[in-house]
């Protein structure tokens, strides 16, 4: 790993203002606040490496009690820069998942800054809702998900909320949230 405070700079001002400050993830609050949430940047350059870091985060939070960290996030400033190619890491990375056991204990999560969904084009505002500065790796824990989904209202809602938030935004709000984006 490498030394990379302005990386975790920008992701987590990402997501102090728009995963907290658009309210697209209700639950990233409190672990924020809290400072439950750990910050690792891969220095990978290989699906290979990046697939024995990913084996080392599961590790970290089988160790580690959920008050401590909560959840992680694997942070790629190196690797994945292409969205086609990282898409087609997480089959891979949810291989390692299912094969090392931990179906069913920890959820992976996709962010990129060229985050696209099925059936959208690139440009369609709906895709702001998973881009990032980074590609990022979003390791959750399945307890604390349940958790949050059992004392959610309506979960339901929550991606249809989130396209309508992203949506509602300016093209000065959009600049100014996603800068990355813009250059």
């Amino acid at each position: 790993m490498t030394d990379s405070d302005p990386v975790i700079a920008q992701v987590e001002r990402w997501l102090q203002d728009v995963v907290v400050g658009l309210n697209l993830c209700p639950f990233a609050r409190k672990p924020l606040r809290a400072g439950q949430i750990r910050f690792v940047v891969s220095d990978a350059t290989s699906d290979e490496v990046l697939l024995e870091e990913l084996q080392d985060e599961f590790q970290v939070l089988d160790r580690t009690s959920m008050e401590e960290v909560e959840t992680s996030l694997l942070i790629l400033p190196t690797h994945l820069q292409d969205f086609h190619d990282y898409n087609f890491f997480l089959e891979e990375a949810e291989w390692l998942l299912k094969r090392q056991g931990y179906e069913g204990i920890y959820q992976i999560a996709s962010f990129h800054p060229h985050y696209q969904f099925a059936d959208t084009a690139p440009e369609d505002t709906e895709n702001l809702t998973n881009r990032a500065p980074y590609p990022i790796l979003h390791l959750l824990r399945e307890e604390s998900l349940e958790r949050g989904l059992k004392n959610y209202p309506d979960p339901d809602s929550i991606p249809r909320n989130n396209i309508l938030r992203v949506e509602s935004l300016s093209d000065e709000e959009k600049k100014a949230l996603f800068p990355y984006l813009f250059h």
